[in-house]
């Protein structure tokens, strides 16, 4: 892909520094299918570069991504058959029946490709900003390292609004802890940067107006690691996690995502495989604003 409509990508520092940034600004950053293959191929892109060193993802207008774009002008018409659809629903898995086909195109699009960029031969920094919600989760935790802005805030809302149980790439007991992924998820509440930071989840909180710069300045100190000692550092780390048990824990979760989105198929007879109105949540367009969690407050 020459050229992209979703995603920016710029190389800095002699060639050093790939940055990609997230470009749906008026639609704050939400994930349709065009937005994810380009972004794939900007990942890629910088892994086969011998000159790029770390991987800077950030993203443009008020807020890293809002999450998956649930029904959005362009979602629809790349999701619909027609001129304007996306090739990729034309394959692995689209034009299967049932359950399979959302369990392959969800594999491909949403999960295997985040477990994908986790393990990207480069160093990985997220440069993150304004609210981070649900699927922004799993952009953001795929890389190796993150910063944001002062000004952040992190939350999954789709238990308590879609009937979910969390996003295809859950990784969420492994970056905010057991408990706290429970509450999290059973509340919808979210997590203010600084807990973020104290949870060890975030290395860096700059001043937003500071961020882009702020993050650069970090890259280039990362870039002066000898490549070979970054990429070991990074390999030893992820397969100390796997050896844990993260891979396989991923892989379980997302099977029991799949389960349940094929419950609420059933349940609304084919329907959208979401939980909606006449399951007791409110609507996700109308719903309340997202409440933080507080320590002494239910």
């Amino acid at each position: 892909m020459a050229d992209y409509r979703f995603v920016t990508y710029e190389t800095l520092d002699e060639g050093t520094i790939a940055r990609i940034m997230l470009n749906r600004p008026e639609q704050r950053n939400a994930q349709q299918r065009g937005l994810l293959v380009e972004l794939g191929d900007a990942f890629l892109r910088a892994e086969a570069d011998d000159d790029v060193r770390v991987v800077i993802l950030g993203g443009n207008g008020p807020m890293f991504s809002s999450g998956h774009d649930l029904g959005s002008k362009a979602m629809m018409q790349e999701y619909q058959p027609g001129p304007d659809q996306h090739p990729s629903f034309r394959e692995n898995g689209a034009t299967r029946a049932g359950a399979e086909k959302l369990l392959l195109q969800e594999w491909h699009y949403f999960f295997e490709n985040t477990r994908r960029w986790r393990d990207l031969r480069k160093i990985t920094v997220a440069s993150v900003h304004g609210d981070v919600y649900a699927a922004a989760l799993m952009l953001m935790w795929s890389c190796d390292l993150i910063v944001a802005a002062d000004n952040t805030t992190f939350a999954d809302v789709v238990g308590t609004r879609l009937g979910m149980c969390g996003v295809e790439y859950f990784a969420h007991p492994w970056e905010f802890g057991a408990r706290k992924t429970k509450e999290l998820m059973l509340t919808g509440d979210s997590l203010s940067v600084e807990e973020a930071y104290a949870l060890g989840m975030v290395s860096k909180v700059f001043p937003a107006d500071e961020l882009a710069d702020k993050t650069l300045d970090f890259a280039r100190r990362i870039a002066k690691v000898p490549t070979m000692a970054a990429l070991l550092i990074k390999e030893s780390v992820n397969q100390t996690q796997d050896n844990q048990g993260f891979h396989n824990s991923l892989n379980a979760c997302f099977t029991m995502h799949q389960l349940n989105h094929s419950h609420w198929s059933q349940v609304h007879g084919g329907g959208f495989p979401v939980a909606n109105e006449s399951d007791g949540l409110p609507n996700w367009r109308e719903a309340p604003p997202i409440q933080p969690s507080v320590r002494d407050q239910p």
